[in-house]
């Protein structure tokens, strides 16, 4: 699968795609980590458990183009998919969800293209998760190019249920039987309950050491 240059003004190469996406991820991470350890220093708390990043493969790229009824070429690839380059921020509970967001989107040089909060609305399935697509100027010798990024927001626990659910529709390609579709809502539930009474069990300690300051 390649994905060619549907004119010449356009991005003309999947190098130069790799350096534009790649920067931008670079921008977008750097900044989070430097978030994360403002918090560290004012609040004694880091909010971020780890942070993944990477860009997506041409296959992957070629097979979503395809999916929607587009021609593998750049162009379509830059204005249609938006998740080329993706990072997800582990956190450990949903409070800390809602903060980086916050955080993220008072940056200056990051535009909010849109939110889907999963954590408000689940999927059918049970996937939770926060979602904002933005933008970031990268910067090259010539040009500065607005490029999308998407952030994903979850907490430990939803990030193992997600990581579970995609290896078994991958397995079953998008087709698993339905016991274990619904066995799948089930764990979402657990999860959920999991992740709010680690949250309650957290908002119990802070309470306790501010008593005994």
């Amino acid at each position: 699968m390649e994905l060619r240059a549907a004119r010449d003004s356009d991005v003309n190469n999947w190098e130069e795609v790799i350096l534009i996406y790649s920067s931008a991820l670079k921008q977008i991470s750097t900044k989070i980590e430097i978030l994360n350890e403002e918090f560290q220093h004012v609040h004694r708390y880091n909010p971020i458990e780890h942070i993944k990043a990477r860009i997506k493969t041409s296959e992957s790229i070629v097979k979503k183009l395809r999916k929607h009824g587009y021609e593998s070429t750049i162009q379509n690839m830059v204005q249609y998919v938006n998740d080329i380059a993706g990072i997800r921020v582990i956190c450990s509970f949903t409070s800390d969800i809602y903060q980086i967001a916050e955080m993220i989107r008072n940056q200056r040089d990051i535009k909010v293209i849109s939110i889907k909060d999963y954590i408000v609305n689940p999927k059918t399935s049970g996937y939770k998760s926060y979602h904002m697509l933005v933008t970031v100027p990268v910067y090259l010798s010539d040009r500065i190019v607005d490029t999308k990024v998407e952030i994903q927001i979850r907490t430990v626990a939803m990030d193992f249920w997600a990581s579970l659910e995609h290896k078994i529709n991958y397995k079953f390609e998008g087709n698993a039987p339905a016991y274990i579709k619904n066995e799948l809502i089930e764990c979402a539930k657990m999860v959920s309950e999991l992740d709010r009474r680690m949250l309650s069990l957290n908002e119990e300690i802070q309470m306790i050491n501010q008593q005994n300051e």
